[in-house]
């Protein structure tokens, strides 16, 4: 076998060693409390651009500056409140999926124990979100815009019925966040030309790589497809997902 299969993201992290003590969080970085962080990396792309994985963290107020990357999190446990830079609070709940913008300029305060799915576009190269941007609760409830345009020639079925909400794009339209859903539909195999983490929110399906492994999701699922596999999709019924992508 020598294609890549999904890696399923497990909120406990590696099935061996499980969540791994990282390095403090720098004190010149924290105003206050005394956080412990541990996490586990899933997925590293080559150049390290883009980084995904679970961690967890004590309670701490960070303090207030530029975010330093595109980040969407997916949050499993606990809560978070975020001051913006005119002083509104965001605050976000287990279940939640978000992104901050890289340059969005907050106040990361965390009451409470937190755990979080993440995916990390760490790109020196790239410009900053334009400026006043902050964090963007992905709303899975939110009206999606009907995809307009389709052919048939990428499906092995009749031409689905498809909404998106286009929740952040960085400025090069590479790392990209949102929700999305499909009616039933069944993709002719291809390569995935993105990295895509997935959350299925609701229904469920399958993914077929190029070795013919096949990989079955539903309700509650997350996992990430690496660019590159070979990938046809097919769900036998309404799938709605929160999504997280970069395209190289």
């Amino acid at each position: 076998m020598t294609d890549q299969t999904v890696i399923v993201f497990d909120r406990e992290g590696d099935p061996e060693t499980g969540l791994q003590a990282w390095d403090p969080i720098p004190a010149e970085a924290v105003v206050s409390g005394s956080p412990v962080q541990r996490g586990h990396e899933y997925f590293s792309s080559a150049g390290g651009k883009l980084t995904a994985g679970v961690w967890d963290c004590t309670p701490y107020t960070e303090l207030r500056g530029p975010y330093s990357v595109d980040e969407f999190m997916l949050l499993l446990e606990g809560s978070l409140d975020i001051e913006n830079e005119d002083g509104s609070v965001q605050t976000f709940r287990a279940g939640d999926g978000f992104v901050i913008p890289k340059g969005a300029v907050l106040q990361w305060q965390q009451s409470e124990y937190l755990r979080k799915f993440w995916v990390i576009h760490d790109n020196p190269d790239s410009a900053p979100a334009a400026p006043g941007l902050s964090a963007m609760l992905a709303d899975p409830d939110a009206a999606l815009t009907p995809v307009t345009g389709l052919e048939q020639a990428p499906f092995a079925s009749d031409i689905p019925q498809m909404g998106l909400l286009n929740l952040y794009q960085d400025p090069d339209g590479k790392f990209q966040a949102g929700v999305w859903d499909c009616t039933p539909m069944k993709r002719v195999p291809t390569t995935i030309e993105r990295s895509e983490l997935m959350h299925i929110l609701e229904g469920s399906g399958s993914i077929t790589n190029a070795d013919g492994v096949v990989f079955e999701f539903k309700a509650g699922d997350s996992f990430l497809v690496p660019v590159g596999m070979g990938y046809q999709w097919q769900n036998h019924e309404y799938v709605k997902k929160l999504f997280c992508s970069y395209t190289p």
